[in-house]
């Protein structure tokens, strides 16, 4: 799965757009308050991190060596019950 077939899986299971940021895919603008992400990794070229925005801060919690394994992070993360 790569980034924009991850956005339309969110959308089909309807979650809402402000609950998630997909760098270059989904970015909402003004930014929300909190949200979880998906983006490349400013630290570590190559690289692809999942995490949480919360207030300004941008607070990574898996980096991942694919886009497909930080996209089925990321899915799992939004829709886990």
């Amino acid at each position: 799965m790569d980034r924009r077939t991850l956005h339309t899986v969110l959308r089909s299971k309807g979650v809402q757009d402000g609950y998630y940021y997909i760098e270059g895919v989904h970015e909402p603008t003004p930014l929300p308050t909190d949200f979880l992400y998906l983006r490349s990794s400013p630290a570590h070229p190559g690289m692809w991190e999942t995490g949480a925005y919360e207030r300004g801060t941008w607070q990574a919690v898996t980096e991942h060596t694919s886009e497909a394994g930080a996209c089925t992070h990321l899915l799992h993360l939004l829709t886990a019950t």
